[in-house]
């Protein structure tokens, strides 16, 4: 009788778990999978090498298309790096502000995972609610930079502009009456802070209704349960972060243990797994928009108590105010010069993380003294992960190897880069 070999299958680009530019060559005994090959590339856009052609703050937009779901996280690390060559502080009120939006940020992220998770693997109705939520986020997005997505609002020495004191409103349209305008305004009447005060009473009651569909179902278990476990030290010895990480039992944070802005300042729990499957994590991730939640609230209050300047008052790093650039010839020209030339960073090097949604984001840079960096490489957190993809779907279901891609939480904007 002849021996029944193994056979290979193309899982992606195109299937719709793989999120568009995943190829997993995948080789088969039967259903099961002995081996998962990712092949990575097909999103390549060279922001690295980009990186060099562009000044400082050319740069920054950039950092918003490499994970394009988590955008002003992406911004942060990149500031906090420049500002760590430059040596410069950065306003209380500014770190406040980027703490809340980091967190805010985190919460826009986690509810995509959650809803494509649930897609991937069968829960239809969450992707919904999910996105219910992401639009009253997105809204306050737009309300500071203009742009829904790619915000460039971070900036080296603060934030590009204070928070405004009018929330933008719904308006009437030919499709929604005056009575639908009025209950979609009726918590916009006050500020951007009054929103998201709002925003963070309204959503513990949302995450319990994420819980009600998934955590207690059985077919969610069946998907999520003892699929792609990961033991904590496997998850060290491979590089992990995040709640990849913590979703195998270690309580390890850059929040809490290497804290950047106010973090220090902000009073939130770091959650754990037990098992270091696909469920543990969902959990951890689930209790991470909790945290985050309380985590804003506290910016909220502080912010609401204390104005101040948002972006510090270095002239070679922050542009001259409005009035000043138009009353004063000084201030025009430094005004160009800024935004032609571009800052000059001290000679040296620097590595700067940050607790990403994902993971450890981290910029390295290196500066020779010029208005560019020398060279700029990016740490992509989802980069370890996706290379754990083979140990953790062997001795799996092909439909495991879904489950096993959405529970990494991977974009490939930052890791093809």
């Amino acid at each position: 009788m002849a021996e029944i070999k193994n056979y290979t299958l193309n899982f992606g680009p195109q299937h719709p778990a793989a999120h568009g530019v995943l190829r997993l060559v995948l080789e088969l005994d039967g259903e099961v999978i002995q081996r998962a090959d990712p092949h990575i590339g097909l999103l390549h856009r060279a922001t690295e090498k980009l990186a060099e052609t562009k000044t400082y703050i050319q740069n920054l937009p950039y950092m918003d298309r490499l994970d394009y779901v988590s955008m002003m996280c992406n911004e942060h690390a990149y500031c906090l790096a420049v500002e760590k060559m430059l040596d410069i502080e950065v306003p209380v009120r500014a770190q406040y502000i980027r703490v809340m939006f980091a967190e805010i940020t985190r919460l826009l992220n986690h509810l995509l995972w959650l809803g494509a998770h649930g897609i991937d693997c069968g829960a239809m109705n969450i992707l919904i609610y999910c996105f219910r939520e992401r639009e009253d986020l997105f809204d306050v997005y737009e309300a500071v930079s203009g742009a829904r997505m790619h915000a460039a609002y971070f900036r080296p020495g603060g934030v590009y502009r204070d928070l405004p004191d009018q929330m933008p409103q719904h308006q009437a349209s030919k499709i929604r009456n005056a009575r639908e305008i009025a209950r979609l305004n009726e918590n916009r009447q006050g500020s951007v802070l009054d929103f998201i005060d709002d925003f963070t009473q309204r959503f513990p009651r949302y995450v319990d209704e994420y819980e009600t569909l998934l955590t207690d179902n059985r077919i969610w278990k069946q998907r999520t349960v003892g699929i792609g476990v990961v033991s904590p030290e496997r998850a060290k010895n491979m590089g992990f972060s995040g709640p990849m990480l913590r979703g195998s039992g270690i309580a390890w944070d850059l929040r809490k243990f290497q804290p950047y802005d106010v973090y220090d300042r902000m009073e939130f729990d770091i959650p754990i797994g037990t098992n270091g499957d696909t469920y543990d994590r969902y959990l951890v991730r689930v209790e991470e928009m909790r945290q985050s939640n309380r985590i804003i609230k506290q910016c909220v209050d502080w912010l609401k108590k204390n104005p101040g300047p948002v972006i510090t008052d270095n002239l070679k790093v922050a542009p001259p105010k409005r009035n000043a650039m138009k009353s004063d010839m000084e201030g025009l020209i430094h005004h160009f010069k800024l935004f032609t030339e571009g800052m000059h960073v001290p000679e040296g090097e620097v590595y700067q993380g940050v607790e990403h949604p994902k993971g450890e984001f981290g910029i390295y840079l290196i500066s020779d003294g010029a208005n560019k960096p020398y060279r700029m490489k990016i740490r992509a957190p989802g980069f370890p992960h996706l290379a754990a993809l083979d140990e953790m779907a062997r001795g799996h279901m092909i439909a495991d190897a879904v489950a096993v891609i959405g529970t990494m939480d991977i974009v490939f904007g930052e890791i093809d880069r």
